[in-house]
């Protein structure tokens, strides 16, 4: 390849719910543009990643977790979502979690089957493997039971290997001109990281106390002067829920107010002033209309 000759790509990220792949979207960008958690289903939307170095521009997609309830409109949506990013793609990141195989990664697997792009097997966590003998004849019995591309190890926390991985991701990457400028990190807006943010906090703060029947607004995003002010909503199902988010005394919401906060410093460069309200909103997450109206939209 000359030196004038650029390539340029898509790279899926896939697997089942909380196996990583937030985490490793952030850490092979080098700053944060998916919120992660410890909770599954941290991820609801298709979440674009643009990485350019040099002649090389890699478009990531980050998904939501694919699993096999499809009970409510929320669930269908997400798993639209991981679906509908394999289109097109010229390259698929199924992750996994260790050694630990589920029913929802046979579906993930099931779901791959149809893929033209090639499929490289990332097998994260490593770092949490106790015998490390245990991962060799595993992952033997992988490459002969499915025709992966590649079998590639990595602790995506830990950064273990991570270069190897962007080697092979740059190496199955077409040569074609760069579709992003060179300074652009995502193509969600700063309305919707805000949003993201102020979820990630209360999905990490809440996360036992509260089932996935949150969802955040951005009802004004001003910057007046120096000074960046945000007002949000936030959704829940019942007054119970709205009264765990407020907290004693308001004490859960300014928390959660104060870490959001400093993230979006961080984020949008400049001081931020942030107002949040909490909103009882039946029934949004089984409600087609209600999702579209809070931008749950198929992209």
């Amino acid at each position: 390849m000359s030196e004038s000759t650029t390539r340029c790509g898509y790279v899926a990220i896939v697997g089942r719910p909380n196996v990583g792949k937030s985490t490793l979207l952030n850490y092979l960008l080098g700053q944060k543009i998916s919120i992660t958690s410890r909770k599954p289903q941290t991820t609801r939307h298709q979440v674009m990643g643009i990485l350019t170095e040099g002649a090389d521009q890699v478009i990531f997609v980050d998904t939501p977790g694919m699993h096999k309830d499809q009970g409510k409109a929320l669930n269908r949506y997400m798993n639209r979502a991981a679906s509908s990013a394999l289109a097109d793609v010229n390259l698929v990141l199924f992750l996994v979690d260790r050694t630990r195989w589920t029913e929802e990664d046979d579906l993930v697997l099931k779901i791959l089957a149809d893929v033209r792009a090639p499929v490289a097997l990332v097998v994260n966590k490593i770092d949490m493997v106790e015998d490390k003998r245990t991962l060799l004849p595993w992952a033997e019995t992988m490459m002969e039971r499915n025709s992966f591309d590649a079998l590639l190890p990595v602790s995506a926390l830990r950064q273990h290997n991570l270069e190897q991985l962007q080697t092979y991701i740059r190496s199955k990457m077409p040569e074609a001109p760069h579709f992003f400028p060179e300074d652009q990190i995502t193509d969600r807006s700063s309305r919707f990281l805000a949003a993201e943010l102020i979820r990630e906090k209360i999905v990490r703060q809440l996360g036992d106390e509260l089932p996935y029947t949150t969802a955040v607004e951005i009802e004004s995003f001003k910057q007046e002067g120096k000074i960046l002010h945000i007002h949000a909503l936030i959704y829940v199902e019942r007054d119970g829920q709205k009264r765990i988010i407020i907290g004693d005394k308001g004490a859960r919401m300014r928390s959660i107010g104060t870490e959001a906060r400093k993230d979006m410093e961080v984020a949008f460069d400049t001081k931020v002033m942030l107002k949040l309200w909490v909103k009882v909103k039946s029934g949004w997450s089984d409600d087609d209309r209600a999702l579209r109206s809070l931008g749950f939209e198929d992209r």
